[in-house]
């Protein structure tokens, strides 16, 4: 796999971008919303194949205290090849220097992010636009 890597948002599709959550799969995201929450986000990383966009990821960041890893897609076809590991490195070496460095996993996907560090929280919370969702989906904690 000859992957190209970005961190520039001019360089992606949005459209693309946003099929790429459905099949790998992370939900259905618009190309807008995509646009702008990348757009917004400190540090962002995306990788193509052959000039295809088979991977993304981004972090916000506050430049010293916290940085928060989230989006991170793979194209299914490229699962199981080290390119999750190679985003989650990228976006980690940006956000050296952060005294905390927070994401949260797909269910089921703890034991990848263990293997690079991430340490599980005990204190950690959410509030969900969809709370009944979450609870299905295996974010939130039964209360």
């Amino acid at each position: 796999m000859s992957i190209v890597w970005s961190e520039d948002p001019a360089a992606v599709d949005w459209s693309e971008l946003s099929a790429l959550y459905r099949v790998a799969p992370l939900g259905d995201k618009s190309p807008a919303d995509l646009a702008l929450v990348f757009g917004n986000s400190m540090y962002r990383t995306f990788a193509f194949e052959s000039g295809r966009l088979v991977g993304a990821g981004r972090a916000l960041a506050d430049g010293r205290d916290c940085a928060y890893l989230c989006d991170v897609a793979v194209h299914p076809e490229c699962q199981g090849q080290g390119l999750g590991r190679q985003i989650i490195e990228r976006l980690l070496a940006r956000c050296r220097g952060h005294r905390k460095i927070i994401l949260y996993s797909v269910p089921g996907r703890e034991a990848f992010y263990e293997r690079l560090g991430f340490r599980r929280m005990t204190t950690a919370m959410a509030i969900f636009a969809n709370q009944a969702d979450a609870y299905e989906r295996g974010y939130l904690a039964a209360p």
